[in-house]
């Protein structure tokens, strides 16, 4: 990337990232995909729907402020601070496909609106929260949120099968 424009250095880094998080997943099996080698019990596909939905939650529920079902879908019982889970019958190539249309809206908000700006009230944040997070600040949350996890998934991976390398 080579654009001296912030706004599409965090698209393409975010993309970059998404990409990373599909190649790790890539020849896991299903049941690789589903079963946890963590004590803190969670399975790379249930990451993979945490990034699904914490991505929409930032840009599409926090900047933009629109109402979103289930915003914290990708945790049990759609509570915040419940562990992550993944419905029954959603497969990797459906959260893949997610995470990716995900990637195609936060571009095009990065597109339409400056970094300075602040989340809009409505959404995640309301009136009482206080002064609502800028669009820069939300990119560098979103951008170390992936990286963080990326680097789960690089552990997870080798753990599974052995596969190292980004």
């Amino acid at each position: 990337m080579d654009s001296a424009d912030p706004a599409e250095q965090f698209a393409a880094y975010l993309d970059h990232y998404r990409a990373v998080v599909e190649r790790k997943l890539d020849g896991l099996t299903d049941a690789q995909l589903r079963t946890s080698l963590l004590p803190s019990g969670w399975s790379p596909l249930e990451l993979l729907t945490h990034l699904v939905h914490m991505e929409r939650r930032w840009f599409v529920w926090g900047f933009l402020g629109e109402q979103v079902a289930h915003p914290w879908g990708d945790n049990v019982d759609d509570a915040p601070e419940s562990p992550w889970h993944v419905p029954d019958g959603v497969a990797r190539e459906e959260l893949v496909a997610a995470l990716h249309a995900g990637g195609e809206r936060t571009r095009d908000i990065l597109a339409g609106h400056d970094l300075a700006e602040r989340a809009a009230p409505g959404g995640r944040f309301t009136a009482d929260d206080g002064t609502p997070p800028t669009l820069l600040w939300i990119c560098f949350h979103v951008l170390q949120e992936y990286a963080r996890h990326a680097g789960h998934l690089d552990i997870v991976r080798e753990l599974a099968d052995g596969e190292t390398g980004e």
